[in-house]
C-alpha cells in the first residue's frame, strides 16, 4: 500500500497554528511515532524541526537515501558527527528563540543536553502537544488500521486451526506473528499473550511453556502493526466444554462489551463509557474482578489516549479509534477477556474488529 505524503503536509500545517497560537517559533521533535506521523520517515534516528516557514529532518548517513525518499516535505539535514551541533546551527540560522520539545517523551538527561547546547532564549515544554493532534484519526490514519486489524482478524482464524491439546503457549503466539508477517504485518504490536487455564486469570500473562489442556480456557491478546499502525484484539476460547461457571464469566463478559459497544458515543465522557461495561459486570457479581479500564485509544501506538477509565473525564470525539475490552479475572480459577477497536463517527460507532466473539470450543 501506497503511503499518502501529502496528508504529513495538512499535520504540518496544524501543528504550524497550534505553535502560532502559543508563540512558539519552533519545535524539535525526536519521538519515533511522532517523527513518523508529521513525515512518514521510517527510519529509527531522526530529529524534525518544525518553523513557520521550514520544515527539516536531520538524520545520520545511513538514512540520507531513505529520509529523502519518504519525507518529501521536508528538507533532509545529513549530520555526522554531533547532532546537537547541527540543531544548533538549525536554530542560529532560522533564529529560533522559543524551541518547543517533547516534555513527556525525553529524559532529564536529555533536557540537559538541550539546555547546555542551545543558544534559545526560552525552552517550551510542551506536555502531549503531538500525542493530541494524534487522538483524533485522519482518513489515512483509518485506512492503515483498518488493513492492521484485517490482519488481525485474518489470523484468529488461521490459529483456530493450530490450536489442540498438547501444543505450548509459545508455539501459538509464534503462529500468530508468523502470519502476521506472512499477510504484510511489519510484526506484532506488542508481546503476544497466550493464557490458558489458570493462567488465564492474568490479564498481561505473556506466552509460556505450558501446554494446552483439555478443559483448558484460552485468552489470546495480540495485534499487528501496519505501516506504522496497530490493532489490538482479545479472544477467549475453550478446549473442549467449559464448566458451567467458566461459561457465565464469558456470557457476562460478553454482554458487558455488547452493551458498551452499542452504547459508546460521541460526547460522552470517557468514565461513562466504562460504566457501561462495569455495572453489568458488578451487576453478575465480578466487580471486584474487573481490574483494569474499559479500554484505550490505539494508533501508532498501542496504548494512546484517551483512556476509557472510571475517573478519566476525556469527551470521546469523533474520529477517535479505542478499545472495548471489558474482562474478569479470578486469581487461580479462569480469565476472561473480549477485545475489538471501535472507531467513533458523528453518526455512532463503526466495529472494526470482525473476528467472531461465539463461544467457540475446539
Amino acid at each position: 500500500m501506497e503511503f499518502e505524503y501529502d496528508v504529513c503536509k495538512k499535520r504540518i500545517n496544524k501543528l504550524r497554528a497550534k505553535l502560532r497560537d502559543n508563540s512558539i517559533d519552533g519545535v524539535l521533535i525526536s519521538k519515533r511515532e511522532n517523527c513518523f506521523y508529521l513525515s512518514g520517515f521510517t527510519g529509527t534516528h531522526s530529529y524534525i524541526i518544525i518553523t513557520e516557514n521550514e520544515s527539516l529532518l536531520i538524520t545520520d548517513s545511513r538514512y540520507a537515501e531513505q529520509a529523502a525518499r519518504e519525507a518529501p516535505n521536508y528538507n533532509v539535514i545529513v549530520f555526522y558527527s554531533n547532532v546537537y551541533e547541527e540543531i544548533k546551527n538549525i536554530i542560529k540560522k532560522y533564529r529560533i528563540k522559543s524551541l518547543g520539545f517533547e516534555s513527556t517523551y525525553i529524559s532529564y538527561s536529555t533536557y540537559l543536553d538541550y539546555v547546555n547546547n542551545f543558544e534559545v532564549k526560552k525552552l517550551v515544554p510542551l506536555k502531549d502537544f503531538i500525542e493530541e493532534m494524534r487522538i483524533i484519526k485522519d482518513d489515512e490514519e483509518i485506512k492503515l488500521i483498518r488493513n492492521s486489524i484485517k490482519i488481525a482478524d485474518e489470523a484468529f482464524e488461521y490459529v483456530l486451526m493450530y490450536i489442540k491439546p498438547g501444543i505450548r503457549e509459545i508455539e501459538i503466539a509464534a503462529e500468530i506473528e508468523y502470519f502476521i508477517k506472512k499477510q504484510g504485518g511489519s510484526g506484532p504490536s506488542f508481546q503476544t499473550i497466550v493464557a490458558s487455564g489458570i493462567r488465564s486469570s492474568m490479564p498481561h500473562a505473556v506466552a509460556s511453556e505450558k501446554k494446552l489442556e483439555n478443559g483448558d480456557i484460552v485468552v489470546m491478546d495480540y495485534g499487528a502493526i501496519y505501516y506504522g499502525y496497530c490493532s489490538d484484539i482479545t479472544r477467549t476460547i475453550f478446549i473442549g466444554k467449559p464448566n458451567e461457571k467458566a461459561k457465565h464469566i464469558y456470557d457476562t463478559v460478553l454482554e458487558a462489551q455488547l452493551e458498551a459497544l452499542k452504547r459508546i458515543r460521541k460526547g460522552m465522557a470517557s468514565k461513562d463509557a466504562d460504566c457501561i461495561a462495569r455495572n453489568v459486570i458488578s451487576k453478575a457479581g465480578y466487580g471486584e474482578n474487573f481490574g483494569h479500564s474499559l479500554g484505550h485509544g490505539v494508533g501508532l501506538e498501542i496504548h494512546e489516549k484517551p483512556k476509557l477509565y472510571s475517573t478519566d473525564e476525556t469527551i470521546i470525539k469523533d474520529g477517535m479509534v479505542v478499545t472495548i475490552e471489558p474482562g474478569v479475572y479470578i486469581k487461580g480459577c479462569v480469565g476472561v477477556r473480549i477485545e475489538d477497536m471501535v472507531l467513533i463517527k458523528d453518526t455512532g460507532t463503526e466495529i472494526l474488529t470482525k473476528a467472531s466473539k461465539e463461544i467457540i470450543m475446539l
